[in-house]
């Protein structure tokens, strides 16, 4: 039997449709791609205010954007991340949801990000510098594991800042996290 979700789903494409029909019982809404438009944004403002959205787009620059003009428009909408290693193509074909096994997809909607109205603590360009996580030669590889860590998805330097202030994420989660990611890597 398969697992219902009860909000809906925002995806890119029909591919990601049937994928996550393959293992859920879910209703979606397709952005086709990054063209999204006023009529899509309106559907999905109304499918949040009857059910709830979560926006689970592709591990990419598209995905990104079509996440920030979501939330942008909506930004109490929640979100799931699957990571760039887990929407790999098995032959061809581009990075993407479509592409993301059944196990991914259980834990990237098990692991859904909330967004908060009221920040708490702030997190400074230094404290990102000192935890090499921006200016730094290894600094996108530690992106990319605190990203998977704490479920927030892979960003680049620029949005890293916000992303961790938009789902209230601490500088203690931050160095208990990267402390984690160290140990890991030096006993792994």
């Amino acid at each position: 039997m398969k697992q219902s979700i009860s909000e809906i789903v925002v995806v890119e494409g029909r591919d990601d449709t049937a994928r996550l029909k393959m293992y859920f019982d879910v209703e979606t809404i397709e952005t086709n791609g990054s063209a999204i438009d006023q009529a899509t944004l309106a559907l999905i403002a109304h499918a949040q205010q009857v059910r709830g959205v979560i926006v689970l787009t592709d591990p990419d620059l598209q995905g990104e954007r079509i996440r920030k003009i979501i939330a942008q428009h909506i930004p109490q909408v929640r979100h799931a991340f699957i990571t760039k290693q887990e929407g790999v193509p098995t032959n061809k074909g581009s990075l993407g949801v479509e592409h993301a096994s059944k196990c991914a997809l259980q834990r990237a909607l098990s692991q859904v990000m909330t967004p908060v109205t009221n920040k708490g603590e702030d997190i400074s360009l230094t404290f990102l510098q000192q935890q090499q996580l921006i200016g730094h030669k290894c600094a996108k590889h530690y992106r990319q594991r605190l990203g998977e860590k704490l479920n927030i998805g892979y960003t680049n330097g620029k949005q890293l800042r916000q992303r961790l202030l938009m789902f209230n994420i601490t500088p203690a989660q931050i160095v208990q996290t990267m402390t984690q990611i160290r140990e890991e890597e030096t006993h792994g």
